[in-house]
């Protein structure tokens, strides 16, 4: 059983404390249940409890009516790559300004397992994305020269000043950390736009675009950042963003099939090739691609966000193409946004939906933010909260961060979801770690409170949680 919180993992706030209520048998002189071995993190709506573990024991299950989660270790799903956010050029910027000790800390917290909540895989722009203060590609060109087809100028002298000195910071801590790397754009010389937002990329430069990711690539590896995967364009039907580059599904088979993919052969590059990188709503772009057998056999899978249609959509992919991974690569979370909404659509559309439905990862956006959502391009998001706000070197943890921590902490690299039977009051996914044990993930959907049972083929528990709380369970 898990015997302690380390307090530096949750800022409990004032108010009612949640508790897990014992389900007894009827009788004049009831019992006293017997206790499980098992222990729950609890976070509420209310916020009285955040990400807590919890003192009181959870009894045996019991004889009642209630509803119950029969977790099923023996059906096996997708393998877990992991749990985390995009470290944006914003992000490293506010984490590169706090002292030394003080981002020491804060770091250890958010990647170390053990002494903290354990991220483990980020996203980073491939140049910038909307949340730098400036949009800049890795080849950005001096004024008078039209193309530079050797890539002379290449240079991710931009991403030295605060991400990748990060990234080895975070690396010392958790060097397995998974890192996939996303494009909003290529260099604007190589576009139809000749501009940082929309335009497609055009033709005659496929080949040097490939071998800009290779460069890339190679650069990172020469820091000591290996890049374990890439996405060939963040949001490809999505222009208007600064930066941003419009592509099609039949130009992305053509630019893999042709031009990335054996490039990539060529290098020996090992860094998975994702595509789609958009939203549910659009599954016959990455089908459309995978039906392509000169594309397919360059590819992983594919990257979703959910800003558009239904997160069960993901699964046609899946059955389509069962050979293929699924990614869940980004979320955002409204400055606008109240904790509990929030907390209750995330835990379960991101954290509960993503991965019920083959996502190896549930990755929100921004990990860092400050108290006036800076910095940004202009014309990127104005609203976008980080997990944590920083200022100086006062830390607050938000909504975002709780939402992850319930699955990142417990649910490591490698980890299998297993079978588990869904309720729309009582929405829950399974895994089984790689040292054999049991994690459930469970949001009371409901505006009540609502009892149940967790039935293993271990120990079986009553329990229950206030409306709007997520729990996760270990064994």
């Amino acid at each position: 059983m898990l015997t302690s919180c380390d307090p530096a993992i949750s800022d409990v706030l004032e108010g009612e404390t949640n508790v897990v209520e014992d389900q007894t048998n009827t009788g004049t002189t009831p019992p006293e249940p017997e206790n499980s071995n098992v222990g729950l993190y609890l976070t509420t709506s209310n916020q009285s409890e955040l990400f807590r573990l919890q003192t009181e024991s959870l009894p045996l299950a019991n004889n009642n009516s209630n509803f119950s989660i029969s977790v099923d270790s023996d059906v096996t799903y997708q393998e877990m790559d992991g749990f985390g956010y995009t470290l944006t050029g914003g992000s490293a910027l506010h984490l590169n300004n706090m002292g030394a000790s003080q981002r020491a800390d804060l770091l250890n917290e958010l990647f170390n397992p053990e002494e903290g909540i354990g991220l483990s895989y980020l996203r980073v722009s491939i140049g910038a994305s909307d949340l730098d203060a400036e949009p800049f590609s890795y080849d950005d060109l001096p004024v008078g020269q039209t193309e530079d087809l050797n890539l002379d100028h290449f240079s991710i002298a931009k991403d030295q000043e605060n991400l990748t000195p990060i990234l080895k910071e975070i690396l010392a801590i958790n060097p397995d950390i998974k890192i996939l790397g996303s494009p909003w754009s290529a260099p604007s010389w190589m576009k139809t736009s000749n501009s940082t937002i929309g335009g497609s990329l055009r033709p005659q430069y496929y080949s040097v675009y490939a071998n800009y990711f290779v460069k890339y690539i190679q650069a990172y590896q020469s820091e000591g950042i290996t890049i374990d995967a890439i996405t060939v364009q963040n949001e490809p039907l999505h222009d208007g963003n600064n930066p941003s580059m419009y592509m099609e599904a039949n130009d992305m088979a053509t630019f893999v099939k042709n031009h990335l993919g054996p490039t990539f052969a060529a290098e020996n590059t090992q860094t998975k090739i994702i595509v789609w990188d958009h939203n549910a709503d659009v599954t016959s772009y990455p089908i459309s691609i995978f039906n392509d057998p000169a594309a397919n056999q360059y590819i992983d899978g594919s990257a979703f966000h959910l800003y558009g249609g239904s997160i069960n959509e993901l699964s046609q992919v899946h059955d389509a193409h069962p050979d293929k991974n699924l990614y869940f690569t980004e979320q955002w979370v409204s400055s606008d946004g109240e904790f509990a909404g929030d907390l209750a659509w995330h835990t379960r559309e991101v954290i509960i939906g993503a991965t019920r439905n083959w996502c190896k990862n549930a990755l929100q956006w921004n990990l860092v933010s400050n108290s006036q959502l800076e910095p940004h391009t202009p014309g990127g998001c104005t609203q976008c909260l980080g997990a944590i706000t920083v200022d100086g070197n006062t830390v607050t943890r938000n909504v975002g961060y709780y939402i992850m921590a319930h699955a990142s902490k417990f649910v490591r690299p490698g980890s299998v979801r297993i079978g588990s039977n869904y309720d729309a009051d009582l929405p829950n996914v399974a895994f089984e770690t790689p040292e054999g044990k049991i994690v459930v993930i469970v949001l009371n959907n409901s505006a009540v409170n609502k009892p149940f049972n967790i039935l293993t083929s271990e120990e079986s528990i009553s329990t229950s949680l206030a409306a709007g709380a997520v729990g996760t369970y270990v064994w």
